[in-house]
């Protein structure tokens, strides 16, 4: 749907912006936008509901992990801006309601009309939307240490693990090679946060690098063999 606008919005800057005053061209482009935010409208409800549930179980890894350093937070920015009715995307907030969001979708898409005949592109819809990791009142991303930013991505999958936990039982926990980024204080607590599941997966180049505090079974692969250590 998406590519079928920007086709259209593309003919139509072709022809100078004649496509404003020709009746078939509007009404196609009015059922493309139709589609288009019927369509948005449910993955924006899917993603706003999602951050809003992750974010506490993502801020609450990250303290776990990193005790001492900023809090984090998730913020879902959307392409229709003041828009979007407050309060969607925020924990606590209300649900997003898909009916309501294609109301908003097709407003806004509207209102971007004229600059999208110009561009030859929608300006509007999921598709320009973003995720901001703020790590405290700055972005991660360009703000962040190397540290930071490790650990933040592990505050995200552990904030993932946790929501599957409260909504679909007891999820495996895989950590593919996490430790070697992370300084010795920062390995001993993922290592306390990880004893609380009931499985996990680790894996290690360097053996060394998992923290004495993980206990279990090991398992060494060398020259496509497997043996239990």
């Amino acid at each position: 749907m998406l590519r079928q606008r920007n086709e259209l919005l593309k003919t139509a800057g072709r022809r100078g912006g004649k496509v404003r005053d020709d009746p078939y061209a509007l009404s196609t482009l009015d059922v493309w936008d139709n589609h288009l935010a019927e369509a948005g409208a449910q993955l924006l409800a899917g993603r706003l509901n999602l951050v809003a549930d992750l974010s506490p179980h993502s801020s609450a890894a990250y303290a776990g992990v990193a005790p001492d350093s900023r809090p984090t937070t998730i913020a879902y920015r959307c392409s229709v801006g003041d828009a979007l009715p407050e309060g969607y995307g925020a924990p606590g907030g209300d649900r997003a309601d898909v009916a309501r969001l294609t109301e908003v979708l097709i407003e806004s898409l509207g209102r971007s009309r004229a600059a999208d005949l110009e561009r030859g592109v929608s300006t509007v819809g999921p598709h320009r939307d973003e995720l901001d990791l703020m790590l405290g009142d700055s972005l991660a991303k360009g703000y962040a240490s190397h540290g930071e930013s490790w650990s933040f991505a592990l505050a995200l999958r552990l904030g993932s693990y946790e929501l599957l936990r409260a909504e679909a039982g007891e999820p495996v926990l895989l950590l593919d090679d996490v430790f070697a980024e992370l300084d010795r204080r920062r390995r001993a607590r993922l290592a306390e946060v990880a004893a609380n599941a009931e499985q996990v997966l680790v894996t290690a180049a360097v053996d060394e690098d998992v923290p004495d505090e993980l206990s279990g079974i090991r398992y060494a692969v060398s020259e496509g063999e497997v043996n239990r250590v």
